[in-house]
């Protein structure tokens, strides 16, 4: 140790007779063997770079990237879906009361995936404002883009957590000093930097697909001036999304399957059908996806999540005077869906209750967009069970094992798989001549890695903007303006018309179902209007025992609470850290 430091002394000594420098000069730090925001944010392709980082970290976090129990913590749990994996004895949010607490590794890890959005946002914006090798337009486009994206996720922090801390600049330094800003003042930042991002960023018709754009910006201050009980505000947001001339609701087939047996509603959802570039005019922000491109190689965990494990479905037979079960089902296939593991299955009131006396009439209910039953082809072909219907012909009623029906079967919901003939080639199984093997019924037998679906996806749609507008109208008491918002989506669907005395935030809540089923994270939905509680009770089978009101908000991560060491993070109402 003391030669060590002998050297050091020698070499200062040295520095000091010889050198010539000047003293700032020499104790500044300049990073040579790695990256940092000095030498790594400097021209163009570099900032573009830090950007598309932003693009990847939303795609992980809705995609199933982060954490599969946070990403699907985002959609069930409410009046959408149950977890019938860990049913019984209940746990994870099954069990709300014992599972939804500050040292819960879900609000954890949305909280961490959030924060370094932010926290890359921050250094972004600061470093581009004194770029000197960025032209003005990169500026504006950079900033823009970057302020879109803190407001996303202190848009997803605000409506899950309520107030937290403002963090508005590149950290230099560890802080252990944050507090919680208001619920408020987290909303009215979402609605500083949507505004400013709003004057930063182009038409959504004049940048690539899949680009943050002025159209979406305002569709989600939209909703930020819901937040606010700002109604007029959101009205005239939503209003210039909807208005404006290159966005629209789709109403005619169109794509790659639009002369197949189907309609406009599963057009939507179809293999390349969410971009401008496909004829789409409704995606506001769709989050690209491609297996054949390493930058976007993300799968989208849905279809693994919410298709029943129809692989494993039984039936049973007599055979030789006793009762055996066998297979229902040959193997998964893309007439129905690819791989799934019947993680979360959507609610009773999801799969009928939202379709009252409509259940047949509704395209997005319709047998291209909800399957419902299949023919039973896991049995020889001579067996009297072969080609019966599994739930008209009785057997899903009299299903002798509960997980049956309980994971291995209920209604597939295609928004999340991909069509006959548009798996990937490896994912189809073959005879031993390589030929694909076809399900009797049609549809391409697949393996197992069918679950893996690489596919572009909304974030946002117009649809939802008809919806926001819809919600302020509603706060106001315009129940007739909001009539007419809804029904722009009921006419594309081809169901009734509804009445403006009928309209209420329950009805709303409703026709965001039907609109918005799997594609929306409910969770975000539902604690934004303090309503996850109401609707988990009134709704969710397994849940809705369990949930507290206090639970309309998420604890606060005691992890952050802990390390805070020089000040207070207070925790919500409710929970014990």
């Amino acid at each position: 140790m003391n030669k060590i430091i002998n050297n050091i002394i020698v070499l200062i000594i040295g520095l000091i007779l010889f050198g010539s420098c000047n003293e700032t000069d020499f104790l500044e730090e300049k990073p040579l063997d790695f990256y940092s925001p000095d030498n790594s944010l400097v021209n163009k392709a570099e900032f573009e770079s830090s950007v598309n980082f932003l693009y990847n970290r939303v795609r992980r976090i809705h995609f199933g990237g982060i954490n599969l129990d946070a990403f699907f913590a985002l959609r069930y749990a409410t009046d959408f879906a149950v977890n019938v994996t860990d049913y019984n004895p209940p746990t994870k949010l099954n069990d709300y009361q014992n599972t939804m607490v500050p040292t819960f590794s879900v609000p954890n890890i949305i909280w961490e995936e959030n924060y370094i959005i932010i926290s890359n946002a921050n250094t972004i914006i600061d470093r581009a404002k004194i770029s000197s090798e960025l032209s003005e337009e990169d500026k504006t486009s950079i900033i823009g883009e970057a302020l879109f994206f803190r407001a996303l996720s202190y848009r997803m922090l605000g409506h899950l957590f309520g107030g937290v801390p403002l963090i508005l600049e590149e950290v230099i330094t560890p802080r252990r000093d944050y507090v919680r800003a208001t619920r408020e003042q987290v909303y009215n930042q979402c609605k500083l930097d949507l505004s400013e991002a709003i004057s930063l960023l182009k038409n959504i018709d004049e940048v690539g697909d899949g680009k943050v754009n002025k159209q979406v910006a305002q569709h989600l201050l939209s909703e930020i001036y819901i937040s606010l009980e700002n109604y007029d505000g959101a009205i005239k947001t939503a209003s210039e999304v909807i208005d404006y001339p290159a966005t629209g609701l789709m109403k005619e087939r169109f794509g790659a399957h639009k002369n197949d047996p189907g309609d406009v509603f599963r057009d939507l959802f179809e293999l390349n059908n969410q971009n401008r570039s496909s004829g789409n005019t409704e995606g506001l922000y769709v989050i690209q996806s491609d297996y054949l491109n390493a930058s976007s190689k993300q799968r989208n965990s849905l279809q693994w999540a919410i298709t029943p494990d129809i692989g494993n479905l039984t039936i049973p037979v007599e055979t030789d005077g006793k009762t055996i079960s066998i297979s229902a089902y040959m193997a998964f296939n893309d007439k129905i869906s690819g791989r799934g593991v019947g993680w979360m299955k959507p609610t009773t009131h999801v799969l009928s209750g939202i379709w009252k006396d409509d259940f047949s009439g509704d395209i997005r209910n319709s047998k291209y967009n909800i399957i419902r039953d299949f023919q039973i082809d896991g049995v020889p072909s001579n067996s009297p069970h072969f080609g019966k219907w599994y739930v008209a012909d009785g057997y899903a009623k009299n299903a002798p094992n509960p997980k049956d029906t309980l994971r291995s079967w209920f209604p597939v919901i295609r928004k999340a798989s991909l069509s006959a003939g548009d798996q990937p080639e490896e994912y189809l199984k073959r005879d031993g001549d390589g030929n694909p093997i076809v399900s009797p019924f049609g549809g391409n037998i697949l393996v197992n890695a069918s679950e893996n679906v690489f596919k572009d996806d909304y974030l946002f749609r117009l649809a939802e903007t008809y919806l926001l507008r819809a919600e302020a109208y509603i706060k106001l008491g315009n129940k007739q303006k909001a009539a007419d918002d809804l029904n722009e989506l009921r006419n594309r669907a081809e169901t009734f018309p509804i009445n403006a005395n009928e309209v209420d935030i329950d009805f709303l809540l409703d026709e965001r179902l039907r609109e918005l089923y799997a594609e929306e994270t409910r969770m975000i939905t539902l604690t934004r209007m303090g309503l996850l509680y109401d609707r988990n009770v009134k709704y969710n089978e397994k849940t809705g025992l369990t949930i507290k009101p206090y639970h309309n908000l998420w604890p606060i991560p005691f992890s952050e609470i802990e390390r805070n060491i020089d000040a207070e993070i207070e925790q919500n109402p409710g929970y014990t850290n």
